[in-house]
């Protein structure tokens, strides 16, 4: 009894797929003049200037082109790829330009563009902490309509 079981238990394979892969897509996207220690970009950004800019580009080698920047996901660092394609943070795509598109807004944008975000800047305009990051995600449309969602980027805001 013993063996038949053992037989009929392995002679039976299921594939169970994959359950969960990173992120990497065929062309990778990465953001020019961002650091990074550990996984998520990040670019430093004096709380009295304001200005966020983040530059994504694609390898010149790869044979497509950024067509645009069709969504863009802002908030806490909590924020991830399932809000990108609900994500209104933008009002229309932002053209690429060759390899490369770059993103452009301020912290007052930040702001005003939710009361989530409004609360996380506010309180750390109004606390103790030295360093608020606030991160960004985006949709990357390209010339041959295929789309990629990089990895988080972050925006390390500092008074």
């Amino acid at each position: 009894l013993t063996a038949l079981l053992l037989v009929l238990m392995s002679s039976c394979e299921k594939n169970y797929t994959e359950f969960y892969s990173d992120n990497r897509p065929d062309i990778p996207v990465t953001f020019e003049g961002a650091t990074t220690h550990g996984f998520n970009p990040y670019i430093i950004v004096p709380l009295n200037d304001g200005n966020i800019s983040f530059t994504l580009a694609i390898p010149a080698t790869s044979g497509r082109t950024i067509a645009a920047i069709s969504r863009v996901h802002a908030g806490g660092t909590a924020i991830n790829a399932g809000g990108v394609r609900a994500a209104t943070y933008i009002d229309a795509p932002i053209a690429g330009n060759g390899n490369r598109a770059t993103f452009t807004t301020t912290i007052d944008e930040f702001r005003s563009k939710s009361d989530a975000n409004n609360t996380l800047v506010q309180g750390f305009i109004n606390g103790n902490a030295t360093e608020l990051q606030i991160a960004f995600m985006f949709l990357v449309t390209l010339d041959n309509g295929q789309e990629i969602i990089p990895v988080q980027v972050q925006a390390w805001i500092r008074k």
